[in-house]
């Protein structure tokens, strides 16, 4: 790599290994820049990869595959693949997956030459970051021209919520549960909570869920989260929306260890384990960003501007750090756009058209404006659905509930948001946000052909279904 002259040591330093991290990295490295990746953890990938979305998402596919909640159709709510699931079986292939991962990013970072650093980083002031190496090895100061912070977060403790990672859990737990649950609370119904507790409702876990809005997940269309309030219900799901935790205590009886919550309203529920899922904190308490002329705010989290700046010029934040939407996609697409404006290479996206894939069971995902939204605006717009059981890909694969929406302009036809629950959501949004990206019309759907049978024909029928309401 070519050696650049300046007074620092690296060009870019990067603080965490999660997605927005290597993405940044790599791409500066591209640029044939001196890269150094600083990881406080012996393994790469971060939160991502080790307790949070790899792990999850995987462990919801053991749950599909051993459950054989897809089957059910076909062969009764009694059907499963194997009767006694235990936590083992379902991290035994999380443990795969995530290996494998580590793996990945490790000889990516390699790859392009991207050096690899264990240590905690803190900072002495903007161009300068003190490492203290994993397992006592020392310290060292380094300098660089310019900083990403990609520290992610992590799962928010409340002082007064007596967690001991056995029965009172954050999702960080998840991964260390000795076995199912007969009972679980889950206090939080953000992204995270909705997609747990759908997970061990699938399982027969009985699952009571508490928030305090009147609604799950108020970003998502309503028609959809209605949807999925209909589903966790039908799989046993008590859900009590509007309704905080006043506290929480552990039981100790002949009964066995169990835990008990008591609502403001003065309901009580207990039960053998309680997982508090109330959001994250940004990971830079240690980070000591102050002294960078940084102040987070006070759940962790750094303002950016739109190039991922933050008020000190050199130094930019990507990722879960800086709060919404805090998935992997978009915290990768932040780090290359940080690294490309960081050295002056043009570089665009369109944010308004990121994906959101919601991982509860049936998942969830969507792209462009809701029906709210355009509401608010005072948008004239019209609806086409299309319900999978109307496709014979739905019958097929057994999910004769999914739902796909489009939502279009009423006078110039433009495509304005998809929307859609079911089986493989998170895959079929793209052929929608493609249309959604060249400004295309709800008539490129009626136009044209796809294969049969797949659930992408519900594009064409959902398009059918709007025009037809326009008369």
């Amino acid at each position: 790599m070519p050696t650049s002259k300046t007074p620092y040591d690296y060009d870019l330093l990067v603080i965490g290994s999660g997605p927005a991290g290597q993405r940044a990295a790599i791409q500066a490295a591209k640029l044939e820049k001196r890269v150094a990746l600083v990881e406080k953890k012996t393994v790469l990938g971060g939160v991502s990869v080790n307790t949070g979305t790899i792990p999850s998402k995987t462990l919801r596919e053991a749950v599909l595959d051993l459950s054989g909640y897809r089957e059910r159709e076909f062969y009764g709510q009694s059907y499963a693949v194997k009767q006694r699931i235990t936590m083992q079986d379902l991290l035994q292939r999380a443990d795969t997956v995530i290996r494998h991962e580590i793996d990945v990013t490790r000889s990516q970072l390699l790859r392009n030459r991207v050096e690899v650093i264990s240590a905690f980083a803190s900072c002495v002031d903007a161009h300068t970051v003190r490492l203290d190496f994993v397992e006592g090895a020392g310290q060292r100061l380094v300098t660089s021209a310019t900083i990403i912070i990609a520290v992610g977060t992590e799962a928010t403790r409340d002082p007064h919520i007596p967690f001991d990672g056995r029965r009172v859990l954050t999702s960080d737990d998840i991964l260390v549960l000795d076995e199912l649950p007969r009972t679980l609370t889950v206090v939080g119904a953000g992204v995270i909570g909705c997609e747990y507790a759908s997970m061990f409702a699938a399982l027969g876990v009985r699952v009571t869920l508490i928030d305090k809005r009147p609604r799950l997940l108020p970003f998502v269309d309503a028609e959809i989260i209605d949807t999925l309030a209909y589903h966790l219900r039908e799989n046993r799901v008590t859900l009590r929306l509007g309704e905080s935790v006043h506290g929480i205590e552990l039981l100790e009886d002949e009964a066995g260890d169990r835990v008990r919550i008591v609502l403001d309203s003065g309901k009580q529920i207990v039960t053998e384990k309680a997982l508090y899922s109330i959001g994250r904190t940004g990971n830079t308490a240690r980070l000591a960003i102050e002294a960078a002329g940084l102040d987070p705010d006070d759940r962790g989290r750094i303002t950016v501007n739109g190039n991922y700046q933050t008020c000190v010029p050199n130094i930019y934040a990507v990722g879960d750090v800086i709060g919404f939407p805090s998935l992997a996609s978009t915290s990768m697409e932040q780090g290359r756009l940080a690294a490309c404006h960081a050295f002056g290479v043009p570089a665009t996206s369109v944010p308004e058209l990121f994906p959101y894939g919601i991982y509860t069971i049936p998942e969830i995902s969507m792209c462009g404006r809701n029906e709210e939204e355009l509401t608010t605006e005072g948008i004239p717009y019209e609806v086409g659905k299309a319900r999978y059981r109307e496709i014979a890909r739905g019958q097929i694969v057994g999910d004769t509930t999914g739902l796909l929406k489009l939502i279009f302009h009423m006078e110039t036809r433009q495509l304005l948001g998809v929307h859609i629950i079911g089986e493989g959501a998170s895959e079929l949004v793209h052929i929608g946000q493609a249309v959604l990206a060249f400004a295309g019309k709800v008539d490129y759907f009626v136009n044209t052909v796809f294969n049969y049978p797949t659930l992408a024909e519900c594009y064409k029928t959902a398009a059918f279904d709007g025009v037809n309401r326009l008369g």
